[in-house]
């Protein structure tokens, strides 16, 4: 599990084919791996990886062929910046969301715009995810934790601040850069919890149904 709070901004030193996976060697930059050890996980521009190897500038990670086909990965190149996270203890602050770096589905920044010191994003989510983004509510774009400004149909709106700018690699997005999104962990969740139950679907909620299900003491 991650946060969304990004704490280095690292670079694709190496990409290395293995048929339909890859492997990425990353240079870590300021990221403490002092502690780190194979095995852990990090989170590459809201991609969780482990750590396969750790060398002096950074790790290398294996990336599925899954991976590569739903995330931004596709299309990374050497020298690309990417966002990291390592994976948040039990002492880590939570400043952000519980993020779980399984990316959702690649959308695109449609606009940039100025608003006072900060940016203003206005992204194209797939059809598909547009129903768990809500307006107040926590989106994850590339790792880095947001809240949602507004929603029109499958466009939602985020503001990056000056700090956000500088020490993720969000500044540097333009119109028609794709990004990676993982929706709030709790929307899928709760979807999944409503749909699993055919009464809650056909609105049949009743005292009996309450005490079925353990809310209610008899």
């Amino acid at each position: 599990m991650f946060t969304g709070i990004i704490q280095a901004t690292g670079r694709v030193r190496q990409l290395s084919r293995r048929g339909e996976d890859a492997r990425l060697r990353i240079a870590s930059g300021k990221l403490d791996l002092t502690s780190a050890a194979p095995g852990d996980s990090i989170a590459v521009s809201g991609v969780c990886l482990t750590a396969v190897a750790l060398h002096e500038d950074g790790f290398s990670a294996d990336v599925s062929a899954e991976t590569l086909g739903c995330t931004t990965f596709a299309s990374l190149r050497v020298d690309d910046q990417v966002n990291l996270e390592k994976a948040l203890t039990l002492a880590t602050p939570l400043g952000g969301h519980l993020v779980s770096g399984h990316v959702d589905g690649v959308g695109e920044v449609m606009q940039r715009a100025e608003a006072g010191q900060s940016l203003r994003f206005s992204i194209e989510a797939p059809a598909a995810l547009a129903r768990y983004i809500a307006a107040k509510g926590s989106v994850c774009i590339d790792g880095v934790s947001l809240t949602v400004n507004s929603v029109r149909r499958t466009t939602f709106e985020v503001n990056i601040v000056p700090h956000t700018q500088q020490e993720t690699t969000l500044g540097s997005c333009v119109a028609g850069t794709p990004v990676n999104i993982e929706v709030d962990l709790m929307a899928r969740y709760a979807e999944r919890l409503l749909s699993a139950d055919s009464s809650l679907r056909e609105g049949r909620l009743n005292r009996e149904l309450l005490a079925q299900h353990g809310f209610l003491n008899e």
